[in-house]
């Protein structure tokens, strides 16, 4: 995992593709919360009150 986020770095930064890191950083969030919803249950449901 680790390895694969240093080469990512190493893609923006040689690249000069700094502004892809937001929309991956988002996307990484987005994904998370919905993997935390799908396995929470009770918390599940404060998560579609936001």
């Amino acid at each position: 995992m680790m390895e694969l986020l240093r080469e990512m770095w190493a893609f923006l930064r040689v690249r000069k593709k700094f502004w892809l890191a937001p929309i991956i950083v988002a996307l990484l969030a987005l994904a998370a919360l919905f993997i935390f919803a799908s396995n929470a249950g009770v918390v599940s449901t404060l998560i579609y009150a936001m």
